[in-house]
């Protein structure tokens, strides 16, 4: 039984309902209240520039925070970067120094914590910052040098962060520091397989837990005073170098763990092969688009795992073959309905959860999202990006039951990734992706 529902702050952060990416450890991207995009008019407040947006997260009311880091794929070094800005305006307020990541290029994360500052991690690097002027308050170096993708509190406040290794690339480092001098808290623990998706976290009578999708296997780690231990729970999503890709994050809810698979695609396998992680010489150029047919033959899949027995449950909503997805789904319980994608082949679905079987309940075939989302369970609305045959980056509100398009928003932008939607204040959202982050207000 889960201890902490959407209602409850998490012990770890700082009391916000969007402290962190995805609003929580479950990894659920449910906001509170309703946007009512159908019958509002949507603004848009946008800001281009040179950097790689990745998400925005709230700490006090009217404290709002982007992180990112650079697209320096060739040329002048990387670096990570955390600015406070005006929702309404988008004006930076504040911003970080440059934030060093070990020369590596991904997206890292931001959080608010318990203790009242702003963490973030780039690359191989950790930082604690002010929150008010964003200057470094404890600078740590990982013991990996590898990019590291996902920031958690855990419930006694330490923080939680893994390293990013592909099939054949070894086991992936879990990291535990302590949340004010950032030093480690036991040893590393080198996990069985490589891990390329997030982290995610449960609380719950019987302790608190952490999810790691390995190359093969769904993985569960259980923490304790000190440790953090691998537990028994461990079933297995693919065959190793088969017909169907690596995971990205899980979803928690109820008793599951919901996975795309099918994630390690083109662009993403050319990143994390290069040492600096997706630096190179030359400019690689359109070789790391994302719209690359994918390495493999299978159609994209949604797999739940059974978090105590380890059944597995999968569905593949569109059947195309060689699918792929460069983000993870949703699930929202209150309506039994799962969200899945392709972003190479294009295509949205809501699939019905509440039965024996895994149905598609709808699908939207033109649709090619390809972002971290954010759903509205009381208005049973979807927020996700469209990226349009035009080369267009579209904001799309869909009903979550029946999927019908209620509402379509140009974001100005040209260029989408796999990066978060952030519920805003108000009837609000903000959209982060690379040259590009916007506030999309209804009224």
């Amino acid at each position: 039984m889960t201890l902490l529902d959407r209602e409850s702050p998490h012990p770890g952060y700082w009391p916000s309902p969007w402290p962190v990416e995805c609003g929580g450890n479950r990894r659920q991207k449910a906001a509170t209240g309703r946007l009512d995009a159908a019958s509002g008019t949507a603004s848009v407040v946008s800001r281009h520039d040179d950097k790689w947006h990745v998400m925005a997260i709230k700490r006090d009311p009217g404290q709002w925070y982007v992180g990112g880091t650079m697209p320096a794929f060739s040329g002048p070094p990387p670096y990570g970067w955390v600015e406070r800005v005006d929702p309404t305006t988008l004006e930076v307020l504040a911003s970080s120094p440059q934030l060093p990541c070990g020369d590596h290029v991904w997206c890292g994360a931001i959080l608010a914590h318990a203790n009242g500052s702003i963490m973030s991690v780039n690359g191989n690097y950790l930082h604690r910052l002010h929150s008010d002027d964003l200057s470094i308050i404890v600078e740590r170096e990982l013991p990996v040098s590898r990019s590291h993708n996902g920031l958690l509190a855990l419930a006694d406040g330490s923080l939680i962060t893994k390293d990013l290794r592909l099939e054949g690339q070894g086991g992936t480092t879990i990291t535990r520091l302590d949340p004010d001098t950032l030093e480690l808290i036991g040893d590393p623990l080198v996990m069985p397989e490589g891990s390329m998706g997030r982290i995610a976290g449960d609380l719950t009578d019987d302790g608190e837990f952490v999810y790691v999708p390995g190359t093969e296997h769904l993985f569960r780690l259980r923490v304790d005073r000190d440790d953090l231990t691998l537990d028994d729970w461990a079933p297995t999503y693919r065959q190793p170098r088969g017909d169907h890709g690596l995971a990205w994050d899980s979803c928690l809810a109820g008793d599951s763990s919901w996975v795309m698979d099918c994630g390690d695609i083109t662009s993403v396998r050319m990143i994390h092969t290069t040492e600096p992680n997706g630096r190179w010489d030359d400019p690689p150029g359109r070789a790391l688009s994302w719209r690359q047919p994918a390495p493999w033959d299978g159609p994209q899949r949604l797999i739940e795992a059974n978090i105590v027995s380890g059944e597995l449950r999968s569905i593949a909503p569109f059947g195309t073959p060689g699918g792929g997805i460069i983000a993870p789904p949703v699930h929202v319980p209150e309506h039994h309905i799962t969200i899945a994608w392709d972003s190479v082949n294009g295509g949205l679905a809501g699939v019905s959860t509440g039965g024996d079987d895994l149905d598609v309940a709808w699908t939207m075939p033109g649709v090619r999202p390809s972002m971290q989302p954010v759903v509205y369970p009381e208005s049973r609305e979807l927020v996700i990006n469209d990226f349009t045959d035009a080369g267009t980056d579209d904001v799309i509100v869909v009903d979550l039951t029946t999927g019908e398009l209620l509402d379509r928003v140009s974001t100005g932008s040209r260029i989408a990734n796999g990066m978060f939607l952030s519920p805003g204040p108000g009837r609000s959202v903000f959209y982060c992706s690379t040259l590009t982050v916007a506030c999309i207000t209804w009224s």
